[in-house]
């Protein structure tokens, strides 16, 4: 078995769909130790109860800076001997810490085809765009933001009608296919 974390920063709906797929056998050599989460309030919370899983909440804002937020999460990294960790939603940068201790073994999905739309509302950036597709991206992380080398992408068409819930609900549809399979494909 291979130990994973998940972070996650939001309503958890990618890390429910990984979850989901490990119970249905479908990602059968992995084991997630626990989600991880910057924000107290988070739903993703409640999902992970659902699934019997520890939940380790860390605030930036209780720490002196984000080197010490980072070891903190290391250490519980380390005491849960995890190998690979799989950002789903997770809205912070991650640091020369982590990065360090986990080159080339983090992953994160993004709602939209990079390099396009990078950061933050990637869907309403694509919606205001003159594009008519766009999609999601699997990526290794790196320092930068949604620069990280490319894994794997899907596509889905923008209509000229499309509500940003519509794009949004088209989207996370292709990453519901694609993060379970990069993740068998990568971790397995």
């Amino acid at each position: 078995m291979t130990k994973v974390a998940i972070f996650a920063s939001g309503s958890g709906s990618n890390f429910e769909n990984i979850m989901s797929k490990i119970h249905q056998g479908q990602l059968e050599h992995i084991e997630v130790t626990a989600l991880y989460t910057d924000q107290v309030s988070a739903y993703c919370i409640e999902r992970a109860r659902d699934f019997n899983l520890d939940v380790h909440i860390n605030e930036l804002k209780n720490f002196d800076s984000k080197a010490d937020y980072e070891r903190k999460i290391l250490e519980w990294l380390t005491a849960e001997k995890v190998e690979w960790i799989i950002l789903a939603g997770y809205m912070k940068l991650i640091g020369t810490e982590m990065l360090n201790a986990y080159n080339g073994r983090i992953l994160n999905i993004h709602p939209s085809l990079l390099p396009k739309y990078k950061g933050k509302d990637a869907v309403g950036q694509a919606l205001a765009s003159e594009d008519d597709i766009t999609g999601t991206t699997v990526h290794y992380v790196d320092s930068g933001m949604d620069t990280g080398e490319i894994i794997e992408q899907r596509q889905c068409p923008i209509y000229p009608t499309d509500s940003k819930e519509e794009l949004e609900e088209r989207i996370k549809k292709l990453e519901h296919e694609l993060y379970p399979k990069v993740i068998a494909d990568i971790i397995q």
